[in-house]
């Protein structure tokens, strides 16, 4: 009796673990880990310099790993999340809404992690030749919507699903309306970048990755074309029109600033997840800071003592 109970036991825990490692094999993505394997994520094409070279870093640094980026409005990243499998992670300027992680929730029997990563500014650019350079809300609100200046062209990277139209119309417009024979579209923020640098009338919304890092050599001589603008601070002391400068994006002076958010879809330790720490934390963090937008992670400079000697024991 004892025998066959034992036999019993066995077969079962043996069942068990075949189901388990079954499980496992049938797991989406279960081939790839942190440092291997291929992914598919959608990006905000308001951040494609910026995260074009955090894929580079992070694949020099794993060479088995492969991030399929596809750069695209914020409203097409979102979709893609929703509606293609292949879609594994986004990186767009909002996490979840209640209703989407219930409907997610729904759908894949787990919670999708988001949190923010960056902070970031909209640029007001100008041509070099054209002398306005302090904007202040009202004024903006007062072009957008054509009660002044309408001989001045406003170019935005579309006028429908882009991030940068979104928070327009919520931080700057107030619910109002567009005066569409002010306002032109464009395809790409590089393309208003050149309509801007081309016209010396117009005036242009990018992402400040675009256009703010002196590093980059690119942006430094697209910078002898175009002039970025001051916003004026509303609730700063004196009211002192600020520049999209790293400082003033962390602190918030810089009244044009929204979050940089990562949205994932995977539930194990898989190259999605690592890609995500790699950005959350140091390497990742430096980079966006010396793309000058605002890290997550704290950074700061100690006055160290040097000993010209090392001490003998």
């Amino acid at each position: 009796m004892m025998n066959k109970t034992f036999l019993f036991l066995v077969v079962v825990l043996l069942n068990i673990v075949f189901q388990g490692c079954a499980d496992e094999k049938k797991q989406p993505g279960a081939e790839d880990t942190p440092v291997k394997g291929t992914i598919h994520i959608s990006v905000d094409e308001s951040f494609r310099p910026v995260i074009e070279e955090q894929i580079r870093v992070y694949e020099a640094s794993y060479p088995e790993a492969h991030i399929i980026a596809d750069y695209k409005t914020e409203a097409d990243c979102l979709k893609d999340f929703f509606r293609d499998s292949l879609c594994r992670m986004v990186i767009v300027t909002r996490g979840l809404q209640e209703n989407e992680e219930r409907y997610l929730q729904d759908s894949l029997n787990y919670s999708p992690a988001w949190n923010d990563i960056a902070s970031d500014a909209i640029a007001v650019i100008t041509n070099i030749n054209n002398h306005d350079s302090l904007f202040s809300l009202q004024q903006l609100q007062q072009q957008l919507t054509g009660k002044i200046k309408r001989d001045q062209q406003i170019v935005f990277d579309g006028l429908n699903a882009t991030s940068t139209v979104r928070f327009v119309i919520d931080s700057i417009l107030k619910g109002q309306k567009f005066d569409t024979s002010v306002v032109k579209a464009t395809k790409s923020s590089k393309d208003v970048l050149n309509y801007v640098s081309e016209h010396n009338n117009a005036i242009g919304f990018v992402g400040i990755s675009w256009i703010g890092n002196p590093e980059d050599t690119a942006q430094v001589s697209m910078l002898k074309k175009l002039r970025i603008g001051y916003v004026q601070c509303g609730q700063c002391i004196d009211s002192p029109y600020v520049k999209p400068l790293q400082e003033s994006i962390l602190s918030h002076r810089y009244p044009l600033v929204r979050g940089l958010y990562y949205i994932i879809k995977e539930n194990y330790r898989g190259l999605g997840n690592g890609f995500i720490d790699f950005l959350k934390y140091e390497r990742g963090q430096l980079i966006f800071k010396r793309a000058y937008l605002g890290p997550v992670m704290g950074f700061s400079v100690r006055n160290v003592k040097l000993n010209q000697k090392i001490p003998s024991k």
